[in-house]
């Protein structure tokens, strides 16, 4: 009977609870926050590595050729009337250098 009253005793469930919240928090780190630090990481460096000539799409979907960079912005060159365009630099998701489309060419 005692041995029933022990197991039914309130209090000893603080413990028990820090034991389970730190392993899902540390899922929740390698699944989630870790992955998307990676791909913040490798998203910057491309625009970072963006120079004039290279071939770029907006997240909008705009298709152009970098013809002047800025800090914040670059300008593009849009077929088929070559249309000179100023956007943000956070709005290019995809970078397609000139050696890439030689390389593509062949």
């Amino acid at each position: 009977m005692q041995a029933l009253l022990i197991l039914q005793a309130p209090g000893g469930g603080g413990l028990s609870l820090v034991i389970m919240f730190v392993p899902m928090i540390a899922i929740f780190y390698f699944l989630l926050i870790l992955p998307q630090q990676r791909r913040q990481k490798k998203w910057q460096a491309m625009l970072d590595q963006l120079k004039t000539g290279d071939k770029v799409t907006t997240s909008g979907g705009l298709r152009g050729t970098v013809i002047a960079l800025k800090d914040d912005a670059i300008h593009l060159r849009v077929p088929p009337d070559n249309l000179r365009l100023e956007v943000t630099k956070a709005s290019v998701a995809i970078v397609t250098t000139a050696e890439e489309e030689t390389a593509k060419a062949k």
